[in-house]
Order: C-alpha cells, then structure tokens, then sequence
C-alpha cells in the first residue's frame, strides 16, 4: 500500500491540496526513520525516568552523610587560615636542628595540657627543618610546637583538623560504617552528577531532535 506524505508547506493559504504519493524509496526512509526514532524516544524515556528517581530517593538517601561531609569540607577548606580549626605554623629561630628527640619528650612532657608520660601518648611529630619547627600531636589532640635550634615552645593548642578530617572520610564512625555508608553515599553522589548533568543538556538534546525532524521531513516531502 503506497504511504500518502501530506505536501509540505500548507499554510492555510486559502486552498486544499491534497496528499502526496512518496516513492518506494521515500517510504522506506519513512519507515526507517520512524523506527529509529520509536527506538529513542523509549531509550529516552528509560533514561528520564530513573534519572528522575535517582535524584528523588538518591538524595533522600545521601541526605545526612553529604551533609557531614559538606559542613566538614568547609572547615577543612580554611583550617590554614582559622587557627581555631588548625594551630597556626610557627617558625623557629635557627636553620640547624640542636635537640634530640628525648628532649623532645620532655618537653612535651612537661607541659600539662598535653597529658604526655612516654612515647606511648604522642600520636605523631612533624618535623620541618626549613622552619626549624617540630609539631608534636598529642592522642588527646594538643599540639605543641617547639624550636628545635633551643626546645623553646612556640605554640600550644588544641588541634580539631584531625578530628574534623575523620568526619569527612566517615573514619571517626569506624571503618564498618565507612564502607557501608560513606563510600555509597560518595557512588550516589556521582550518580546524582551525571544524572544532573544530563537532565541540563535534555532540553537542549530535544531541541536539536527536532530541528533535525523538521528538516528530513522537509527533504522527504520534496522527494
């Protein structure tokens, strides 16, 4: 059965015309076009759909942890420049060092706040020779900062970087929560993005579509 094609152009210009006859050719086209277009329209719709949902439930899911990880971020986004969030570096007098580490246990030991009896209770030192600065970390979170030309204390202060960095990672909850809800919350995340990203480029995508309709449908109708 031959397919009628309605002549392009009609405008309502005061006359009827009426259908056109399309080759075997043209209806072929047609045909393969409309399949093809059948074939996206539900792939499209597929797409639309979960997108949709994925940014409904995926951020009623990720809800509380993206919300602990955003606020953390922040913190740590400034932890160098409010010394509240991270001691403010010092920098000691000399390019040499001159004390050795068990001066440096002392040091720490007799200051009270760092709540220091052997190496035991130091979580970590870092050294920095070009400040002539050691940091010694405390497992209480104190940090004192010392002279390693003459062991004089540079600073001392409550350090919540660390802390706040656990936070961030999900650490501080343990290693089991971690990797069964931070670790999916960050898979979620990403998802959300893509999905995002796509619903952002859909109007533009249909738009295209159609402009791309509108032209083979044209250079059919001249056929």
């Amino acid at each position: 059965m031959p397919l009628l094609f309605p002549l392009p152009g009609f405008r309502g210009e005061g006359r009827v015309r009426g259908p056109r006859v399309l080759s075997k050719s043209s209806q072929s086209a047609v045909y393969k076009s409309f399949e093809e277009r059948k074939t996206v329209a539900i792939s499209m719709s597929w797409i639309n759909r979960w997108s949709r949902k994925l940014h409904r439930w995926g951020a009623v899911l990720i809800a509380v942890p993206l919300l602990l990880v955003i606020c953390s971020g922040l913190l740590l986004q400034l932890k160098k420049q409010v010394a509240w969030i991270q001691p403010t570096t010092m920098r000691g007098s000399g390019e040499t060092p001159n004390i050795s580490m068990e001066q440096i246990l002392r040091i720490t030991s007799g200051h009270r706040e760092c709540q220091v009896n052997s190496w035991q209770d130091i979580e970590r030192l870092d050294v920095q020779p070009g400040r002539s600065l050691v940091k010694v970390q405390c497992k209480n979170r104190w940090e004192i900062q010392i002279d390693l030309r003459d062991g004089s204390m540079l600073s001392s202060a409550y350090r919540r970087s660390d802390f706040i960095e656990s936070l961030h990672d999900g650490s501080f909850f343990g290693d089991t929560s971690k990797l069964a809800i931070f670790l999916p919350s960050g898979a979620i995340l990403l998802g959300l993005w893509i999905s995002g990203v796509y619903l952002w480029f859909l109007p533009i995508i249909v738009k295209r579509r159609k402009a791309k309709k509108g032209k083979r449908q044209n250079s059919l109708g001249r056929a």
